[in-house]
């Protein structure tokens, strides 16, 4: 079964969306301040700075510039109390590889569908928002993998699901998640799964906005959301009133990345995913993610160029 819903039902009220806008202002879990004293920094590495071919040009002196689409809610990027300072975890990751190349971090925000041409034409040494690598994006693009692209399920607080990890744990239930996105797919193909099994069908609520799906899985109305990971734990950190019970890498039943995006054969993507790599050994990257609440998304180890996701 499929719903449509472009709204939540007056059920729940006017005085649920002052609440949740009262909470939001009143407890906001990360700090956007423009300041960002607990960024975790880093040192220079010599040796990796002197690994750069020398026929890669930064677009200025002594500084990394970095793309950036800074997005209306955290944990990603987005735009500090100032309005003006973009913060998140990718700005985070970025001033690492920009500490560990000895240069100083210079955020370019940008439009999401403006960086590949932005990227091109030299704009920026690389674009660092939230980018999946895909085998199609790997031919114009090199990458540098610095987290996992994961979807996440998530539940209200005293729900009885306590673990979503294959299509049979989600047979019955009802499941929010966004129209025309991985995420759909992949719910419609474990439910595909489910009914040739003989298993309960998902009925499927397909609601407009994050606040709406929220909303509807503290109400009752629905088992379960499942969309982006961050997005959630976003939410589940600023109402305290949702879990995660399981996770999905956006390339299931394989795996992907989101990566750090380079100019295709500049000679710069090995020397970001050996920086990279330094942050993971040392653990100021655990810490970036974990002041985002996003260790969940935390890879092992950073590559050149890892296998993308292909369309389906």
């Amino acid at each position: 079964m499929f719903l449509r819903t472009k709204a939540i039902p007056a059920v729940i009220g006017i005085s649920a969306f002052l609440a949740a806008s009262l909470v939001s202002l009143a407890s906001e879990p990360f700090d956007l301040s423009p300041e960002q004293s607990a960024r975790p920094r880093t040192e220079k590495d010599p040796a990796l700075i002197a690994s750069i071919p020398q026929r890669f040009k930064f677009v200025e002196d002594g500084v990394f510039t970095v793309g950036i689409a800074p997005g209306g809610t955290p944990p990603i990027a987005t735009y500090a109390t100032d309005a003006a300072t973009v913060v998140g975890a990718d700005p985070d990751i970025a001033q690492l590889i920009a500490d560990k190349l000895g240069r100083k971090l210079n955020l370019v925000a940008v439009a999401w569908e403006d960086w590949p041409l932005g990227l091109v034409s030299g704009k920026y040494d690389a674009v660092i928002s939230n980018v999946g690598v895909t085998e199609e994006r790997k031919l114009k693009y090199d990458f540098s993998s610095y987290r996992q692209g994961l979807h996440g399920f998530y539940v209200r607080n005293d729900s009885p699901i306590t673990s979503i990890k294959e299509p049979k744990d989600i047979a019955g239930l009802r499941v929010i998640t966004d129209a025309g996105a991985i995420q759909e797919k992949i719910i419609l193909e474990w439910n595909r799964r489910n009914v040739e099994a003989g298993l309960k069908p998902v009925e499927i609520i397909y609601l407009d906005d994050t606040a709406a799906s929220s909303l509807a899985i503290r109400s009752g109305r629905a088992d379960t959301i499942f969309s982006m990971n961050s997005v959630q734990a976003y939410q589940a950190a600023l109402t305290g009133e949702t879990r995660s019970v399981g996770t999905v890498n956006a390339g299931w039943p394989l795996t992907t990345d989101v990566g750090v995006v380079t100019k295709k054969d500049s000679g710069i993507a090995d020397a970001v995913t050996a920086a990279l790599n330094e942050t993971l050994k040392e653990g100021t990257y655990a810490k970036a993610l974990a002041r985002w609440s996003l260790s969940a998304e935390q890879i092992a180890q950073s590559r050149t160029n890892p296998p993308g996701l292909k369309k389906y």
